[in-house]
């Protein structure tokens, strides 16, 4: 059965149809020519070759259970989605393809023996509960979780279809994320301990599959670290094509050339730019219009240093070449010009030291990992509204 209920649904600007999910798609071409001629315009111009863009599964295995006892019957057509976007008129079609691999039919080579190891199993799991309070996300949810075989495909997908545009195919885009991400296993566990630090320091985030699939700042932080390894691989202009891509998708504008640590929140993300040189430590916490840029007098080495376990406010501009120590904590709206020693509090434009430079105060905590932004107010300063 055909998930269409009416031919008015072929008219819209958004099309779906469905992608032939075993070697033989001999069913499918037998349904385009009637689709063709349904929709086509009342003035009875011929219609345009549909844009071939149907997939099999490259294993050559077919992307949905044969097992008789579980099966659906929309499962039985062996059918997938696959998302046109139709530009007006005739002119082009631009395929937007949510990219599938064979269905996990089970989940025992899934070890959780660690919190990492488990990430993906409970991605799935949030998925499939998802769908069942929520069945108009099913095609989204399956497209894009249920269906992909690996933490690594399921990112390579999202990546790609939301950085993909007329002239950049998702196809394209896919091959190279799932490439990098599959010969690199230590971007994948940093993108684990990503989605860890979100779900534990972000009170907005519901689940994991909501921040692998909405969140901006997560999402352009895992393109940012492909960008980094084409950038360490001289495949520099790739790297600048990803940048330009997540800087136009996700407004976050991190240069190739940086360096990022794990377990990174970037918090709402809008407007964060991180320059060539800069270095971000481990368990760091950034909101968003945040700047590690240079002072524009420099080249070289030119951008900040970022310790673990800092935590930078919301407006905070950080330049030139400079050190945020481990555990450091840079208020709101501060600009910071100079060295930040460790476990302490800098505030204000220009940024001062909490305590005073001979004597800071200092915290124990790491404020990355607290997201405590106002526990330094009271001492600050006296102004109350």
């Amino acid at each position: 059965m055909f998930p269409v209920t009416s031919r008015r649904h072929f008219t819209s600007s958004s099309l779906y149809i469905l992608r032939s999910s075993s070697p033989h798609n001999h069913a499918l071409y037998s349904f385009l020519p009637s689709f063709i001629s349904s929709s086509s315009p009342k003035d009875n111009h011929p219609s345009p070759p549909m844009a071939a863009c149907i997939d099999t599964c490259r294993t050559g295995k077919p992307q949905i259970s044969r097992d008789s006892s579980n099966r659906s019957h929309d499962d039985e057509s062996g059918f997938r989605y696959s998302n046109y976007f139709r530009s007006s008129g005739y002119g082009s079609i631009n395929a937007k393809t949510l990219h599938t691999r064979p269905l996990v039919e089970d989940d025992h080579h899934l070890r959780p023996n660690s919190e990492l190891d488990d990430v993906w199993a409970k991605i799935r799991q949030e998925a499939k509960s998802d769908i069942e309070r929520e069945p108009i996300v099913s095609g989204y949810y399956h497209a894009s979780i249920v269906s992909q075989r690996s933490l690594e495909a399921a990112l390579a997908n999202t990546l790609s279809v939301k950085l993909s545009n007329l002239n950049l195919p998702s196809n394209t885009l896919f091959d190279l994320f799932s490439g990098v991400l599959e010969q690199h296993p230590e971007i994948v566990d940093s993108v684990k301990r990503d989605l860890l630090a979100v779900k534990e320091r972000d009170p907005a985030c519901i689940s994991y599959v909501h921040c692998f699939l909405h969140f901006k700042g997560f999402l352009a932080c895992q393109a940012h670290r492909i960008a980094h390894e084409l950038w360490t691989q001289n495949r520099k202009v790739l790297a600048l094509l990803i940048q330009n891509r997540v800087s136009e998708a996700f407004a976050v504008d991190f240069h190739p050339g940086a360096k990022i640590g794990t377990g990174i929140l970037l918090d709402h993300a809008t407007a964060i730019v991180i320059g060539e040189t800069a270095v971000v430590g481990n368990n760091v916490s950034i909101l968003h219009n945040v700047t590690l840029g240079g002072t524009g007098k420099q080249c070289g080495d030119r951008h900040p240093k970022i310790g673990d376990g800092v935590l930078i406010g919301a407006g905070t501009c950080i330049l030139g070449n400079i050190t945020i120590g481990e555990g450091a904590k840079i208020g709101a709206g501060s600009v910071v010009l100079k060295d930040v020693p460790p476990r302490t509090t800098a505030v204000g434009n220009p940024a001062r030291l909490l305590g005073g430079k001979d004597n800071p105060k200092k915290h124990d905590k790491d404020p990355g990992l607290t997201m405590d932004q106002t526990s330094h107010i009271s001492e600050w300063s006296d102004y109350v509204i």
